[in-house]
């Protein structure tokens, strides 16, 4: 009787835990975000470069800001995922995308020259490339620049446009033959203003944000080297196409409710503008 007992009770010890282990496995599978109210959360990693203000950079109580990250944390919300910026190495941009490292490029990232190697949202706002020097400097025009040293962050878009057969000579003219390169926008102004270098080239909205921060310092050349605009770059697929998709009609409801229109007020002061928004 006691053999008979005990093996009653081992078998309902082990079917106690076969269920127990059961329900344990259904409660971790993944689901995708927007299933319904009780779906895990997609966690959406923006990559992003810290030192690009007014686009992402580091506020001044040291957490990460911008007017890019305002949208994408927006779009986050509006969609129910789970938002991460993500600072990262912008030379190393594509290697993390294409390991999934982060989820899109969204950090003032131009469209043109690159619209067949990601999977894209937008664009979404309108921008150039210029070149600042300083306020008292006696450089006008681009002709200007020959012989004078000239700085923009490297792999930038400004490189693009001033490799282009319309700017190469010009750029043949500087000092060194050659635009200088450096890791970030911030440390490039640092250089114009100790003197270091003659002009920087570089976003229009980069030179929005330093000429609102400091007008008296610096002055931007009527000339441009480019007219361009910025999107979203998700990796190249049909994933990251739906993805991108469902993130610029996102947008477009955002900008509908007066959202976007928000965060670019917010932004006003850095050089941002709604009349710059592009995406309806």
């Amino acid at each position: 009787m006691k053999k008979k007992l005990a093996l009653i009770m081992s078998v309902a010890a082990a079917l106690c835990l076969c269920f127990a282990m059961a329900g344990c496995g259904n409660d971790s599978q993944p689901t995708n975000a927007g299933n319904g109210a009780d779906a895990e959360a997609m966690t959406f990693t923006v990559g992003f470069d810290k030192a690009f203000p007014p686009y992402g950079y580091v506020g001044d109580d040291g957490e990460y800001t911008g007017f890019d990250l305002d949208l994408a944390a927006a779009v986050c919300e509006k969609n129910g995922w789970e938002f991460k910026a993500e600072p990262i190495d912008w030379d190393a941009k594509d290697a993390l995308i294409n390991q999934g490292d982060i989820t899109c490029i969204w950090n003032g990232f131009t469209y043109e020259g690159r619209e067949d190697k990601y999977a894209w949202a937008g664009p979404y706002m309108g921008n150039g490339q210029v070149v600042v020097v300083k306020a008292d400097s006696d450089i006008t025009k681009l002709a200007d620049l020959a012989d004078k040293a000239v700085i923009t962050q490297a792999d930038s878009s400004t490189i693009e446009a001033l490799d282009s057969d319309e700017w190469k000579d010009l750029q043949a003219s500087f000092k060194g033959g050659k635009v200088q390169t450096i890791s970030d926008f911030n440390n490039a102004f640092m250089q114009l203003e100790s003197g270091t270098v003659d002009a920087v080239a570089c976003d229009l909205s980069i030179a929005a944000f330093q000429l609102a921060a400091k007008p008296d310092a610096y002055k931007q050349l009527d000339e441009q080297l480019s007219e361009e605009h910025f999107a979203i770059g998700f990796k190249k697929g049909e994933e990251g196409q739906a993805l991108a998709d469902q993130v610029a009609e996102t947008l477009k409801a955002l900008d509908a409710d007066g959202t976007v229109k928000q965060i670019c007020e917010k932004y006003a002061d850095q050089g941002i503008s709604y009349d710059n928004w592009c995406l309806k």
